[in-house]
């Protein structure tokens, strides 16, 4: 389009080049035919050896045609200098505006759905390593006193064994006998959550979410404008919004976190659950805009 404008207004600066000039002698004979021709008026001469007046009208013709030369290409360097409204969507993005990029950002967010689940699973089975110390702790100070036993089976054996049997002692132990199981199998737990490392695996998934999700929370209105030339406000949009912006103030916490803040593991945890809400909600409202791509666009 700008460069049809440029050629119009190069032909046309060249057209008023070649405009031919009056001629003074054929002026002049039209005027003494014209005076001739009326015998009404009366003939006046003019003093005018240097033929001025011809100059002077052949000046001002060229002065013109040079002034509407440069209004016309003034005119069209603002028409090519100033942004079309219709020229967002002109330029061709070949396969960003086709179907294979516009259907790769609704796959990325339903992988960055199910890795944002896994996260915050990985970050409740630490934070369940990481209380469990003192769950355990709190059921061994309900446990008897072992005698210096290591289980409460081999207490019960030297107890029941000893010349006086003590039978309040062995009441206790054997009513202690379901707690000491239950410690047992905190303990079990919690030493295979350490094996499993879901602090580490929290955290670098936690990351790369954030990398991934921001950009294609990016790429998402890119394609969108790169097919239709324009945004469509919405839902999906607002809630897109919010999630890159719950993400970051997830990851914002975690300096506190690492310090003992409960707080911040509070709003941390706050975020990424409320992000996990948006995330659905972004999801029901971007199907119909799925099937939208899939009717208009075309492979690849």
């Amino acid at each position: 389009m700008i460069r049809k404008v440029l050629l119009v207004a190069a032909f046309a600066t060249s057209a008023t080049a070649f405009t031919a000039p009056s001629s003074p002698l054929s002026s002049r004979t039209t005027r003494i035919a014209s005076v001739e021709n009326n015998n009404d008026f009366e003939v006046v001469g003019s003093f005018d050896p240097l033929n001025l007046s011809a100059d002077e009208s052949s000046s001002l013709s060229s002065s013109n045609n040079n002034g509407r030369a440069a209004a016309l290409a003034t005119a069209a360097m603002m028409m090519a200098s100033t942004p079309l409204s219709a020229s967002a969507a002109g330029p061709d993005w070949g396969i960003f505006e086709g179907r294979t990029l516009s259907l790769l950002h609704p796959a990325m967010m339903a992988g960055m759905f199910v890795l944002s689940a896994s996260t915050g699973l990985l970050g409740f089975q630490w934070r369940r390593q990481r209380t469990m110390g003192d769950e355990i702790s709190a059921l061994k100070k309900t446990l008897p006193n072992l005698n210096g036993a290591k289980t409460i089976k081999e207490a019960l054996a030297a107890a029941q064994g000893a010349e006086e049997v003590d039978m309040a002692y062995v009441s206790s132990l054997k009513a202690a006998m379901p707690t000491e199981s239950q410690v047992m199998e905190l303990t079990k737990e919690r030493k295979d959550l350490a094996s499993a490392g879901p602090k580490d695996k929290h955290f670098n998934q936690g990351a790369l979410m954030l990398v991934i999700g921001t950009t294609f929370a990016i790429e998402g209105p890119l394609n969108t404008y790169a097919r239709a030339g324009k945004l469509f406000p919405g839902p999906h949009l607002y809630a897109g919004a919010g999630l890159v912006i719950l993400w970051s103030l997830a990851a914002s916490m975690v300096p506190a976190m690492q310090k003992g803040n409960d707080t911040a593991r509070t709003v941390h945890i706050g975020a990424n659950l409320a992000g996990i809400g948006l995330f659905v909600w972004q999801i029901t409202s971007g199907i119909p805009i799925l099937f939208k791509v899939l009717e208009f666009t075309k492979w690849p």
